[in-house]
């Protein structure tokens, strides 16, 4: 089976890369991933409020991406993450300059302003997109949430100013609540598999219908989770908890699983198997979604209920 694949015009190996995370910190460990077989290294998160007291974490950022660039042959993207257009054209000039290979804008924004409407908070990310493209040559994917209520649309209009790629989903990291102290606790879990199915409904949804690459994260653990990433219709599937759990090994178990999982069953190519089961392939598109909701809550589905004392 052929692996190679395309990401924002990047030639791949194969479909399978780490995630943004700390795994970039460690240069041995990105050593570690490239032996593994990762198809291209995506750094950790630059994040707007490090970088508004000063240069310091900026200067680190470039540093170790400098080092990552010097260290490995495959792909570099860096990550910026914010939500606002302020400054990101100055960094996101700057790490062109040191060599990334693309950009990730992690457009993490959780809407709490009673006066901002749906419409606004859309407008805000595609206004930051249409700078950023205008401003750079490298390029350019946006980490989108999966809660706007008409994403195809937003999927289209960052399409229309010129979007490279598209990486559904970021996480909602939510707080938990300390009784005593009265203040919200950080929680922090890895992905399971119950992440993945919403990522692969919009995968499914938005392949063959927008232009810009696209890439699942979140959920994919084993070698079939990434088989159905593929066939749902992404370009790649960036790996994180499975990593940090796992290690650079567990890429290449996931890899070679897919491939082998390829090849038993006549896929000539990820190509072949790209978006097989999308909405696009579908022979009435219009009822893709509602047939599946429909099937699902058809009788028999439940299993039956014991209630107590019965």
């Amino acid at each position: 089976m052929d692996l190679t694949t395309k990401y924002m015009g990047l030639q791949l190996a194969h479909p399978f890369m780490p995630g943004a995370s700390p795994l970039d910190e460690d240069l041995d460990m990105v050593a570690r991933l490239e032996d593994a077989g990762a198809s291209a290294i995506v750094m950790h998160s630059l994040f707007q409020e490090e970088v508004a007291p000063g240069a310091l974490a900026t200067d680190r950022y470039l540093e170790q991406l400098l080092r990552i660039k010097r260290r490995v042959r495959i792909p570099v993207i860096a990550s910026l993450n914010g939500t606002t257009a302020e400054g990101w054209l100055k960094y996101a000039t700057l790490v062109e300059r040191a060599g990334a290979d693309a950009i990730e804008l992690n457009y993490y924004h959780v809407a709490t302003d009673l006066l901002e409407d749906s419409a606004g908070v859309e407008q805000r990310l595609v206004d930051i997109v249409a700078v950023l493209k205008e401003s750079i040559v490298i390029p350019l994917a946006v980490k989108l949430s999966p809660f706007y209520s008409a994403l195809p649309h937003l999927a289209a209009e960052l399409d229309r100013i010129g979007a490279d790629g598209l990486v559904l989903f970021n996480r909602f990291y939510q707080p938990g609540i300390d009784p005593v102290t009265r203040a919200p606790v950080p929680q922090l879990r890895y992905s399971d598999a119950s992440d993945l199915l919403l990522r692969l409904s919009w995968i499914a949804i938005l392949s063959g219908r927008v232009r810009p690459s696209l890439a699942l994260t979140g959920g994919a653990h084993q070698p079939l989770d990434a088989v159905n990433a593929v066939m749902a219709g992404a370009d790649v599937v960036q790996l994180v908890s499975a990593l940090l759990k796992g290690g650079p090994s567990r890429l290449t178990a996931i890899r070679d699983g897919f491939a082998r999982w390829g090849d038993e069953h006549g896929f000539a190519s990820v190509g072949e198997m790209r978006g097989c089961v999308s909405l696009s392939s579908r022979q009435h598109p219009e009822r893709f979604e509602r047939a599946n909701y429909l099937n699902v809550l058809k009788p028999g589905r439940f299993p039956a209920t014991r209630w107590a004392g019965h």
